[in-house]
């Protein structure tokens, strides 16, 4: 796999997909935010946020999910 790791308002946006054994791929996602209030990171893990035939759909997806997400929770 890839690295797909970038910066999106604040978050670090890591989009992967698992293969699966029967061939198809689910898009994972992990959302990371430095507290500027702590030296804690809030982290947010989304497994199989859906099915695809492919590893590059799968991603293309959960990117796109995480851009939803950050722009509609900031």
């Amino acid at each position: 796999m890839h690295n797909n790791k970038y910066q999106y308002h604040g978050y670090s946006v890591s989009p992967s997909a698992h293969p699966l054994p029967d061939g198809w791929f689910a898009a994972n996602l992990l959302l990371e935010r430095d507290d500027a209030d702590s030296a804690e990171t809030a982290q947010y893990q989304f497994d199989a946020l859906d099915y695809f035939v492919n590893e590059k759909q799968a991603v293309r997806h959960a990117a796109r999910w995480a851009r939803n997400w950050v722009d509609t929770r900031g």
